[in-house]
């Protein structure tokens, strides 16, 4: 019988980016973060128990297709950053940009997905009265994911 190891969760995700430094000034004007730490040519944002890995000197032409959904606590400040930066905000839904090394990232607010956080990450994170929408709750219930 094959065993085969299930997917559990992400420990990080990369993104190239042209200048390091350019992007964690344009990324800090968006979103609060803190650095886990930082080398010459990457720096790691933290993101609870996951992070971010920034990596400079980018090798590859934007796409079509690859993005990064990230989770935030309130997407109307993602919104209202973007505006102020005069970062164009993509057609639909969504809350879609691309940023100035041609990365598309997909801003949802935790409250509206499945995606979940520990209680004790949570709270590590500051972010303890975080809720989940109701739609998101029963979505979760019907994995077996969500106690109430």
């Amino acid at each position: 019988m094959e065993t085969r190891a299930r997917l559990v969760g992400f420990n990080h995700v990369a993104v190239e980016v042209g200048d390091v430094d350019e992007a964690l000034e344009f990324y800090g004007r968006i979103f609060a973060f803190e650095l886990r730490g930082r080398g010459p040519k990457m720096a790691f944002i933290d993101v609870g128990d996951q992070f971010i890995a920034v990596v400079g000197d980018m090798t590859q032409p934007p796409d079509s297709h690859r993005h990064v959904g990230v989770v935030v606590d309130d997407r109307r400040a993602v919104r209202r950053a973007l505006r102020e930066m005069e970062v164009e905000v993509l057609p639909g839904r969504g809350l879609d940009f691309i940023d100035p090394w041609g990365n598309r990232w997909q801003v949802v607010e935790y409250r509206d997905v499945q995606f979940t956080k520990a209680p004790e990450v949570l709270s590590g994170m500051g972010l303890d009265a975080l809720e989940k929408s109701p739609k998101a709750l029963k979505e979760l219930r019907e994995k077996g994911l969500a106690r109430n």
